[in-house]
C-alpha cells in the first residue's frame, strides 16, 4: 500500500540515508529500497529504469525544484505513467560542437543581457559538468588515400577557426565547461570509453556522495550511453541550456516497453541487423516518448558494444531511451576500457546494494507492456532509402529496390521499364554507371563504430577481398571515419588498415562525417552523369539516419548498413544485388566471388577481439585527450566574462533573441489574421526544417554569404554556420528536399506569398509577412520533427515569425524545442489533419483560446477562413504537456524564463 503524498517529507528522504565505504572515504547514498521498507514503493517491481529516476528525485528532493509529488509519482509507477509529470536533475550534460557552438553563444548573448541589467555575467554559467566534444565539423573532401586524414583536419581548422576560438573562450570564461579539441572522436563515443562513470562519486551539497550517473545531451544518440547502463537521453541546445543554468528537465513519468531479447544472433546476423530489425518492430508499435529497457537472456548474449547500437537507435525507434542495467556485461567493459579498478568496485557494490543489478534469477519487472524479439530470427538486412526504420531482407533488396525505382521513376513523371545507364572512363577504366550505382560507401557514425564486432569483421572482410583479388568499383567514394582513435589502435595491432585501404578504406577523420551530410564533394564527372541523365545514386553508410538530402545532393536512396555490408556494396558497385545469388565480383582469373566466401565467421571475430584489444590503449588514448593537436594548442582566444562580437563575422553573431527584454512577460495573445508559410505532409524531419549539411549557391544563404565576399568553395556547411542566425534564418526550409504543398511540384525553398500569390524564398515571404504585421503559421501531418535533436529546426521558424505549428503529430524532441523557443505546438484531434479537414493552406487564421488561459493540454479553437468567406472551424490540443512547459511558453522560451530568474534571484539576493 503506498503511503499518502502528505506523508512523504524531508525527514522521511533523510531515513533512507546511508554511508558506504569507497576508495575516497565514506560516501552517502540515498537507499530507495529504504522507500520500500516504508511502504511507498516496491522496488523488485519497478523497471530499473525507473528505479534510477526514483533514485535522482529522492537525492534531489528540496520542495522548491523537484516536490513531494515527484518522489511519489516515481515511487507509484505505473500509476500516472503517461500523464503526470515529473522533474529529473542530471548529473551532467554533454555537446557536440553543432549544437554546442549556438549553445555558447546564447548564453555569451545572455550574459551580455545579465550586464545591461547590472547583474555580474558570471552568474550566466553551468551549473553541472558539461562536456563538449568537436565531432561534427570535419567533411570528406579527402578519402582513397593515405594523407586523406591530415588534408581533411587541416581544412577542418581552416574553414572552422572562428567557432572553434568562441569555444576556448568559453572553455575559460565558463566554470564547469570542458572542451575536447577535434579529432578526439564521436562525442558518445568518448561518453562510453571515458567520461561515463555509470555510479557518481561526488560532492553535493559539501558531503562526498555516491549516486547513478545520468546526464541529458545535445545529440539525439546521447541515448547510446544507455547500453552502459547510464541513464540519459538527447534534448535541444535550448533545453540543454536550461539544464546547464541548473532548471530540471520537466518530463512525463514514461511508460516503459520492456523489450525481452531471446536466442542469440546468428552465423551472418551482425548486431546492426539486430538493431534494424528491432527499429521497425518498435517504431511499427509506436514508443514515441516511452522509455524502452531490454531484458531477458538474450541481453546476456550482448556486449556492451552491442547494446550500445540498439540504445543508440532509440530516437530511429521514437523512444526516449533504450536502457541495459548494470550487470556483468557492464563491469566487463568498465574494466576493459580502463577505469579506475576501485572505481569498477564501487559500481558493483552500489548496483546491488540499491537493486539496480540485472540478474536473469531477478523477479521480472512489471512493464507498460512487453515485447519479444527473438535474436535467432535475425537475418541480414538494410535499411532505405530515405528512412531508418524501412527495414529491408537483404535476400529481398534487388527486387526491392526495382519497386523504389519504379516509385521514384511515377513521381517524375517519367516512362517505366529498363534502366538508365552510361559507361564512364576513369583513368582509362571503362565502367558502367546506371540506376542504383552506389557513389558512396561510408563506415561512420556512432552507431557502429562503437563496436569492435563489426569494424573488425569489416577489416576482416577487407582481408578476404583483397587475398581474392577484388576490389572496390572507381567511382564510389569510400570512407572510415571511426568513433574512437582506440579503433585505429586496434586495427593496426590484428594488421587489418592495409586491407582496408587496398579497399580505399582509409581513415578520413574522427567525427560524425557522412551521417550528418559531411560527406564532402563528389567527383566532377559523376556529379554530371547523376544531373544529365536524373540517375537514381545510391549511398551506403554504417549510420543510424538516411533521410532524403541529409547524405548527399547527389544521392536519392540512402541505405543503412553495417560495415561489413558498407565494404560488400562497394566492392559490388551498387544497391541492386542479390549477394546470396550473385557474385560480388570476380578475381583475376575470372572466377566468381561470392560474397559467403569473403564473410568473417563469429569466432574469427571473437578471436580477433581477444587478440587486438587491451585496456591499456583506453588508458594511453584518454590520457592525454584534451591537448589537442599543434594548431589547438597554437589558437588564439578571446578572454573575458563577455564575448567580444564581431560584426564582419560570417560564422558567430549575436543573436536577437533579448531584444526588446523585460523583466514581465506579456501574457499571451490570441492568434489572428495568421498566414501559412509552409505546408507539408508526413514526416517532416528536422533535416528539411534545418538542414545541417551543404549550402546550395542559389538558396537564401547561399546568396547572403555571397553577398558578404565568402566564395563558394568556402561555404562549409549549414552545421557549422549555426553561430550565425542570419544564414540559421535563411536555411530553414532551404533543403533541397522539401516539399512545401503551397508549391506543389516544386523541391527546395520556395512557398507562395498568400496575399498575392507570389512565388518566392521561405525566407523573403517571412520577412515580407513580418514587415505586414501579419503572424504566420505552419501546417503538417504525423511526426513532424522527426530525426536530430536540431534546436535550430525551431529557431529558425521562431525568428521567421513563425506562431504556432499545427501537426497531427510530433517528434517529442522537436516539439520541447518549439516551446523553448516560444512557438506553440498544436495537435490536430485524433483522425483530422489538414487535408482531412479541407484546408489548402490559402486560407486566413485565428487560433482562440490563448487569452484566457494556458494549462497542460488545453483545448483551443480554430478558425480558418476561405477567401469566399466561408469559414472551417476546429479543435487543437496545446501541446504544452506539463506546468513548466506552460511556464516556458508564456515567457516566450526557455531562454528568457531563465534570464528573467538568474536576474530576480540576483536582485533578491542584493536585497
Amino acid at each position: 500500500m503506498v503511503k499518502k503524498l502528505a506523508e512523504f517529507s524531508e525527514k522521511v528522504k533523510e531515513s533512507t540515508v546511508e554511508t558506504i565505504e569507497t576508495y575516497k572515504g565514506k560516501a552517502k547514498i540515498y537507499n530507495i529500497k529504504k522507500l520500500e521498507e516504508m511502504g511507498y514503493t516496491e522496488i523488485a517491481r519497478l523497471p530499473y529504469s525507473i528505479r534510477v529516476l526514483l533514485e535522482n528525485v529522492l537525492r534531489n528532493y528540496d520542495e522548491r525544484y523537484i516536490l513531494d509529488r515527484d518522489v511519489l509519482h516515481t515511487a507509484e509507477w505505473p500509476k500516472g505513467a503517461g500523464s503526470t509529470d515529473v522533474a529529473f536533475m542530471p548529473a551532467r550534460v554533454v555537446l557536440q560542437d553543432f549544437t554546442g557552438v549556438p549553445l555558447v553563444v546564447d548564453l555569451a548573448a545572455m550574459r551580455d543581457a545579465a550586464k545591461e541589467y547590472g547583474i555580474d555575467p558570471e552568474l550566466v554559467n553551468p551549473h553541472i559538468p558539461s562536456d563538449l566534444i568537436i565531432d561534427h565539423s570535419v567533411q570528406v573532401d579527402y578519402y582513397g588515400t593515405s594523407y586523406a586524414l591530415f588534408r581533411n583536419m587541416e581544412l577542418e581548422y581552416k574553414r572552422n577557426s572562428e567557432r572553434y576560438r568562441l569555444l576556448k573562450w568559453a572553455q575559460n570564461a565558463f566554470s564547469n565547461f570542458r572542451v575536447f579539441p577535434p579529432g578526439s572522436g564521436i562525442i558518445h563515443q568518448v561518453n562510453l570509453e571515458y567520461l561515463a562513470k555509470v555510479v557518481q562519486l561526488r560532492e553535493q551539497n559539501g558531503e562526498l556522495t555516491a549516486f547513478p550517473d545520468s546526464l541529458l545531451g545535445t545529440d539525439s544518440h546521447t541515448v547510446m550511453i544507455n547500453g552502459l547502463s547510464v541513464f540519459g537521453w538527447g534534448v535541444g541546445g535550448i533545453e540543454a541550456e536550461a539544464v546547464m543554468l541548473g532548471l530540471p528537465y520537466y518530463m512525463v513519468l514514461p511508460e516503459v516497453i520492456g523489450v525481452k531479447l531471446v536466442g542469440e544472433l546468428p552465423e551472418g546476423a551482425t548486431a546492426t541487423d539486430l538493431v534494424l530489425t528491432v527499429t521497425q518492430l518498435l517504431r511499427k508499435k509506436g514508443v514515441v516518448g516511452k522509455f524502452v529497457e531490454y531484458f531477458g537472456p538474450g541481453v546476456k548474449k550482448l556486449s556492451v558494444p552491442d547494446r550500445a547500437t540498439l540504445a543508440n537507435m532509440a530516437p530511429e525507434y521514437g523512444a526516449t531511451m533504450g536502457f541495459f542495467p548494470i550487470d556483468e556485461a557492464t563491469i566487463n567493459y568498465l574494466k576493459l576500457t580502463g577505469r579506475d579498478p576501485e572505481h569498477v568496485k564501487l559500481v558493483e557494490e552500489y548496483a546491488k546494494k540499491l537493486g539496480l543489478w540485472y540478474s536473469l534469477d531477478n523477479p521480472e519487472p512489471r512493464y507498460t507492456e512487453i515485447l519479444v524479439v527473438d535474436m535467432s530470427e535475425i537475418e541480414p538486412s538494410v535499411a532505405g532509402p530515405a528512412h531508418p526504420e524501412d527495414r529491408i531482407p537483404l535476400k529481398e533488396l534487388k527486387a526491392r529496390f526495382e519497386k523504389i525505382l519504379e516509385e521514384y521513376r511515377k513521381k517524375k513523371g517519367k516512362s517505366l521499364g529498363g534502366r538508365v545507364s552510361t559507361v564512364l572512363d576513369i583513368e582509362g577504366e571503362k565502367v558502367e554507371f546506371k540506376d542504383g550505382s552506389t557513389v558512396i560507401a561510408a563506415i561512420t557514425s556512432c552507431t557502429n563504430t562503437s563496436n569492435p564486432s563489426v569494424l573488425i569483421g569489416a577489416g576482416l572482410l577487407a582481408k578476404n577481398a583483397v587475398e581474392r583479388g577484388l576490389r572496390t568499383k572507381p567511382y564510389v567514394k569510400t570512407s572510415l571515419a571511426p568513433g574512437s582513435r582506440v579503433v585505429v589502435k586496434y586495427l593496426e595491432n590484428l594488421g587489418l588498415i592495409p586491407y582496408l585501404e587496398a579497399l580505399r578504406f582509409h581513415v578520413v577523420g574522427f567525427g560524425c562525417t557522412t551521417c550528418i551530410g559531411n560527406s564532402g564533394p563528389l567527383p566532377e564527372y559523376i556529379v554530371k552523369a547523376i544531373e544529365e541523365l536524373d540517375l537514381y545514386a545510391t549511398a551506403v553508410l554504417s549510420g543510424n539516419r538516411n533521410f532524403e538530402g541529409r547524405v548527399s545532393p547527389y544521392t536519392r536512396g540512402n541505405f543503412l548498413a553495417s560495415p561489413m555490408l558498407v565494404v560488400a556494396f562497394a566492392l559490388a558497385g551498387r544497391i541492386d544485388i542479390d549477394f546470396y545469388n550473385e557474385p560480388i565480383g570476380y578475381d583475376p582469373n575470372g572466377e566468381p566471388v561470392y560474397l559467403r566466401d569473403i564473410w568473417p565467421s563469429q569466432k574469427e571475430i571473437r578471436d580477433a577481439i581477444e587478440k587486438g584489444i587491451d585496456s591499456q590503449m583506453f588508458i594511453e588514448n584518454y590520457s592525454k585527450i584534451q591537448e589537442g593537436d599543434e594548431r589547438w594548442k597554437q589558437l588564439e582566444a578571446p578572454t573575458g566574462k563577455v564575448f567580444h562580437w564581431d560584426e564582419n563575422s560570417t560564422y558567430i553573431r549575436k543573436p536577437p533573441y533579448f531584444e526588446g527584454f523585460k523583466l514581465e512577460p506579456d501574457p499571451p495573445q490570441d492568434i489572428k489574421g495568421a498566414r501559412v508559410l509552409v505546408l507539408l505532409g508526413d514526416r517532416v524531419s528536422t533535416d528539411h526544417i534545418s538542414p545541417a549539411g551543404a549550402i546550395h549557391p542559389e538558396s537564401p544563404a547561399g546568396k547572403y554569404l555571397i553577398e558578404r565576399g565568402v566564395k563558394i568553395y568556402d561555404f562549409n556547411t549549414y552545421g557549422s554556420r549555426r553561430g550565425n542566425h542570419e544564414v540559421m534564418m535563411r536555411g530553414t526550409f532551404a533543403n533541397v528536399r522539401v516539399r512545401n504543398q503551397l508549391v506543389p511540384g516544386k523541391e527546395g525553398w520556395w512557398t507562395k506569398y498568400i496575399p498575392t500569390g507570389e512565388i518566392m524564398s521561405v525566407y523573403d515571404a517571412a520577412m515580407k509577412y513580418k514587415e505586414e504585421g501579419i503572424p504566420v503559421i505552419i501546417l503538417a501531418g504525423k511526426q513532424y520533427g522527426v530525426g536530430s535533436s536540431r534546436d535550430w529546426a525551431a529557431k529558425g521558424p521562431a525568428l521567421l515569425g513563425v506562431k504556432a505549428v499545427i501537426a497531427e503529430s510530433f517528434e517529442r524532441i522537436h516539439r520541447s524545442n518549439l516551446i523553448g523557443m516560444g512557438v506553440l505546438p498544436l495537435e490536430f484531434e485524433p483522425g483530422q489533419g489538414w487535408k482531412q479537414l479541407g484546408l489548402t493552406g490559402e486560407e486566413e487564421y485565428d487560433i482562440i483560446g490563448l487569452s484566457e488561459g494556458l494549462e497542460p493540454r488545453k483545448k483551443l479553437k480554430v478558425i480558418a477562413r476561405k477567401k469566399d468567406g466561408s469559414t472551417i472551424e476546429f479543435t487543437v490540443t496545446a501541446a504544452l504537456n506539463t506546468w513548466a512547459e506552460v511556464r516556458y511558453y508564456t515567457n516566450g522560451g526557455i531562454l528568457p524564463y531563465v534570464l528573467r530568474k538568474i536576474i530576480k534571484e540576483s536582485q533578491k539576493n542584493k536585497t
